[in-house]
C-alpha cells in the first residue's frame, strides 16, 4: 500500500509539472487578464459612484435655485436634463415639467417628460413620469396618446393611480361606462385610502 501511495504521489507530481509546462503561458496570460479585469471593474464602479455624486449635487443645486420667473434658472435645469442621462436627469424632468405646467407651457412639459423617460431604467420613476405625462397629454386634448402612455405604466403599486387618470380621460372623451369601469378597477387595487375615496366619489356622481 505504501508503494502504491508513493507511486501515485509521483504520478500526480509529474502530471502537475506537465500541466504547467503545457499551459503555464496561458495561465499567466489568464491571470494578467483577470487582474486587469478586476482593476478595470473597480475603476468603473468608482467612476460611476463619482458621477452619481456629481449628478446628485448638480441636481440639488439647480432645483433649489429654480424659479418660474427666472428664465436662466429654467434653461440651466433644461440643459441638465439634456446632458445628464441618469435618474437625476429624469427627476429633473419632473421638476422642470411642473414649472412648464405652472406657466401653461404644456407642449414643453410633455416634451421634457418624454425625454426624462429615456434617462432612467427605474420602473417606479418611469411610472411616475408616465402618469404625469398622461395628464399633460390629456390637457393637450390628445386622449389617445394619454391612454397609450398609461398602458405602459408597470407595477402593481401604480395600478390605482393609473386607473384614476384613465377614468378622467375616458370621461372627458364622453365614455362614462369606460370611466366607471376604470375607477372600479382602481378601487380594487393597492392604492391609498384617499385615492380610493376620490374614485368612489367620482363613481357616486353617476348614480
Amino acid at each position: 500500500m505504501e508503494v502504491y501511495n508513493n507511486d501515485n504521489q509521483r504520478d500526480q507530481t509529474e502530471a502537475v509539472k506537465q500541466f504547467f509546462a503545457n499551459n503555464g503561458k496561458a495561465l499567466a496570460v489568464g491571470a494578467v487578464i483577470g487582474i486587469a479585469a478586476l482593476v478595470g471593474w473597480r475603476f468603473w464602479v468608482n467612476h460611476q459612484q463619482n458621477d452619481a455624486l456629481a449628478s446628485s449635487d448638480r441636481y440639488q443645486q439647480l432645483t433649489s435655485t429654480l424659479k418660474a420667473d427666472n428664465p436662466a434658472s429654467i434653461q440651466a435645469l433644461a440643459s441638465f436634463v439634456d446632458h445628464d442621462k441618469t435618474s437625476y436627469g429624469a427627476l429633473a424632468s419632473l421638476t422642470l415639467a411642473k414649472t412648464y405646467v405652472d406657466k401653461n407651457d404644456l407642449q414643453n412639459a410633455a416634451k421634457i417628460l418624454e425625454q426624462g423617460l429615456q434617462d432612467s431604467a427605474d420602473q417606479s420613476l418611469q411610472a411616475v413620469i408616465r402618469l404625469r405625462l398622461a395628464r399633460v397629454q390629456s390637457e393637450l386634448k390628445n386622449p389617445d396618446a394619454a391612454l397609450k402612455t398609461l398602458d405602459a405604466v408597470k407595477g402593481d403599486n401604480w395600478t390605482g393611480l393609473a386607473a384614476d387618470i384613465r377614468g378622467d380621460i375616458l370621461l372627458n372623451k364622453g365614455d362614462k361606462q369606460g370611466a366607471a369601469a376604470a375607477w372600479r378597477q382602481g378601487i380594487k387595487s393597492e392604492v391609498s385610502p384617499a385615492v380610493k375615496q376620490m374614485m368612489q366619489t367620482k363613481l357616486n356622481n353617476f348614480s
